[in-house]
């Protein structure tokens, strides 16, 4: 290899690694220099130089020129292994450089594998790693994705360097406004605060310190341009533009639309707003799951609790009669309580002895006692409720059991009569498939016992009994006949007047009597 394609190389690694050139030169000195001990066995250090310019390679061993091309097969696998080497360390270094002062800064870039759920994303000079738990909740990646992403954190990880991306830092969607809207990369609009609840919804607080510049209007866009770009970047999550305003009781407010406020008490020195709703707005002001309000909590910094104006004067009042047990509350620092907004014991159990002395007009260390009391009376209060819980669950886990034991005797008791009322059919349907005439003949079961004994006790009178019989069987019969028919015939009607018309029953009688 001449000079002019070693520069030409080394030009290529320089634009290709984005290292410095110089870099690449000394690898590839100390690589020949190792080469060079390898290959003649010496203990002395070879000195090697390339003229950065022509990119002659010049040695020199104990003060002898040495020519590089006789260093042999083995020399050569080795220095290119020093010079590999080297090319990766000044590219960690490089990487380092880079990225690690883009922490917190927004990337692009496409996804390459997903290994495990953890997506491998292409950044161009390097890779980064978007790990299952810093992925959007419900989001899919796939290869060849262009998503965005922010820097959290770049380390050395063996022989290279680990870029970890984000998706769920509440950083990225600031990161969106900035790049959507012009007027938040300028500063004329200021992102205040937010508060993300990653793929579902996320409130950001803004600002505007031109007084011609609608906030809310230039952050939302034309027709919802805007803020419908960033939407769709973080799949399709519901993000809320709040008005900041320096009034907490405004900015709460504002932080808990859409619902309704009618009233805000603040209680300053626990850091708690009692905020008011309407029963109807009740539901809303918490939103599902409580998401609303504990969004609205950590936009604003207050401890926020939503009741109806109801509840409200209930707890009060409730408040009030459990200080007036307490031996230490006298009616007048019950008043200056109330008046402070402290509606509950456990509200004054937070507070700290100094403001509970300025309140009361007590000293630090009577104070303390006034707290000490309060908390041993909310202890009482939580083991009555937690013993009235246990009771409630035992109850309903014994009503329970009944329900479930009545329905089990229910379903054996279930299967019997199912069979009594199968045989009942069963008895019906014998009796369903006797003609009519032998329905009468078994009516009566005394009459044909009757002639069965008659033989034995009168063997005389046995044709004058069986033509009785016969004409008793006649006359209720030719009725059956007429309803089982409809219409009969006028010839049918003379045969059934005959004699000859009985003569089925007369045979069926003698079957029976035999």
């Amino acid at each position: 290899m001449n000079g002019a394609d070693l520069v030409r190389i080394v030009d290529a690694i320089r634009r290709e690694k984005n290292i410095d050139a110089e870099v690449v030169f000394q690898g590839i000195e100390a690589a020949l220099a190792s080469a060079a001990k390898k290959h003649f066995g010496t203990a002395e250090e070879a000195v090697v130089s390339i003229n950065r310019e022509t990119g002659d390679i010049e040695a020199t061993l104990n003060g002898q020129l040495l020519d590089p091309a006789v260093l042999g097969r083995i020399a050569a696998q080795t220095a290119k292994q020093v010079i590999i080497q080297k090319i990766r360390d000044a590219e960690r270094a490089s990487l380092m450089a880079d990225y690690g002062d883009q922490i917190g800064t927004i990337v692009s870039g496409q996804v390459t594998r997903v290994d495990r759920g953890n997506g491998i994303v292409n950044l161009g000079r390097g890779e980064g790693f978007l790990p299952r738990s810093e992925q959007i909740p419900g989001e899919t990646l796939h290869v060849g994705d262009r998503i965005r992403a922010i820097i959290i954190e770049v380390r050395e990880a063996g022989s290279g360097v680990k870029i970890v991306l984000s998706r769920v830092h509440p950083e990225l969607i600031i990161r969106l406004f900035e790049l959507e809207v012009p007027e938040v990369a300028d500063r004329i609009i200021q992102v205040e605060g937010i508060a993300r609840e990653a793929g579902h919804r996320t409130k950001v607080a803004v600002s505007s310190v031109d007084s011609r510049v609608d906030a809310v209007g230039a952050c939302v866009g034309i027709r919802g341009s805007r803020i419908k770009n960033i939407v769709e970047e973080v799949a399709g999550e519901k993000i809320d533009i709040v008005r900041f305003n320096e009034s907490p009781q405004v900015f709460i407010a504002n932080g808990l639309k859409p619902a309704e406020v009618k009233e805000i008490l603040l209680n300053r020195d626990i850091n708690r707003a009692t905020v008011l709703v309407s029963e109807d707005q009740l539901s809303l002001a918490i939103g599902k799951r409580g998401q609303n309000v504990r969004l609205a909590a950590r936009l604003s910094g207050w401890n926020i609790d939503i009741m109806t104006p109801a509840e409200y004067d209930e707890q009060r009042a409730t408040a009030m009669e459990q200080m007036a047990d307490i031996e230490a509350v006298t009616p007048d620092l019950i008043n200056e309580l109330m008046a402070a907004g402290y509606i509950s014991l456990a509200d004054v159990v937070e507070v700290d002895p100094e403001t509970l002395s300025r309140l009361a007009g007590v000293d630090a260390e009577q104070a303390q006692q006034i707290i000490a009391q309060v908390a041993e009376r909310v202890a009482e209060l939580e083991a009555q409720a937690a013993e009235r819980e246990a009771e409630e669950a035992a109850a309903a886990e014994e009503a329970a059991d009944a329900e479930a034991a009545a329905k089990e005797s229910g379903d054996e008791e279930a299967p019997a009569e199912e069979g009594a009322d199968e045989e009942a059919p069963a008895e019906e349907g014998a009796d369903e498939g006797t003609p009519a005439e032998e329905g009468a003949g078994e009516e009566t079961p005394a009459e044909e016992g009757a002639d069965e004994e008659a033989p034995d006790e009168e063997p005389e009178s046995e044709d004058t009994e069986t033509d009785a019989q016969v004409s008793d069987d006649v006359e209720p019969d030719e009725p059956e006949i007429e309803e089982t028919e409809a219409e009969p015939a006028a010839d049918e009607q003379e045969a059934a007047a005959e004699p000859g018309a009985v003569e089925p029953d007369e045979a069926e009688i003698e079957e029976t009597e035999t």
